[in-house]
């Protein structure tokens, strides 16, 4: 009957993982079928080998070989592969069933916990990470730091000089930054507020230069 229990309970918790977390959030579909396909194959393996007395050990020996497989088709950045880990960690907890019960359940939603909140976009959002290229060699560490948040608008927190190519002046940078805030335009002003075909509020300056034009009639 745990079994039972274990299998719906890893069903449900891979179906948020990967469709209400990751697919809402990041949009790619095929990481989706993989993380789905590689969850119920972990799944399957572990409650298979749970039976034996080398179910444990085999079942961490599972987990070790597929942690070093690398999707070489395309780079998984790093958001993407702790999915794929925790894919594989609800597979594993779900298949070696953990007494008691409760233990086990309470372990799958900490993977879902863990997860929501540390890829929820509201968790540091203005934090970013960039390599960035650069059209002049720069040696100097503060030349460097104040081109680097010109560029990009925000606050330099590490920078890495990956190359200075004094050649082909270049320099070719690893940024860790946060980007700056800039205050949103009111609607109107951007005339979005405007019915359709409507001509936009005319300029600050041409609205001065026809009311010096109708100041200057009106002395004539």
């Amino acid at each position: 009957m745990n079994t039972i229990i274990l299998i719906a309970a890893d069903l449900a918790a891979i179906t948020v993982l990967t469709l209400a977390l990751y697919l809402r959030r990041h949009r790619r579909r095929d990481l989706v079928v993989s993380y789905l396909g590689m969850n119920a194959g972990v799944l399957a393996v572990a409650t298979a080998l749970s039976g034996s007395a080398a179910g444990l050990g085999l079942g961490l020996g599972l987990f070790g070989v597929l942690s070093i497989i690398r999707l070489r088709s395309t780079e998984l950045a790093q958001h993407e592969v702790a999915y794929y880990f925790s894919a594989l960690a609800l597979g594993l907890i779900a298949g070696i069933g953990v007494e008691p019960l409760w233990l086990t359940l309470s372990l799958m939603a900490l993977v879902l916990l863990v997860m929501f909140v540390g890829d929820n976009p509201k968790v540091l959002p203005a934090y970013r990470h960039q390599t960035v290229v650069l059209d002049r060699a720069i040696s100097d560490e503060q030349e460097l730091t104040a081109r680097l948040e010109e560029v990009l608008n925000g606050t330099v927190h590490a920078a890495t000089v990956q190359e200075l190519d004094l050649v082909n002046d270049k320099t070719i940078v690893d940024v860790r930054y946060a980007v700056r805030r800039i205050p949103e335009l009111p609607r109107t002003a951007l005339g979005f507020d405007q019915p359709a075909g409507a001509l936009t509020p005319a300029p600050q300056e041409l609205l001065g230069a026809r009311h010096s034009s109708t100041t200057t009639a009106g002395a004539a």
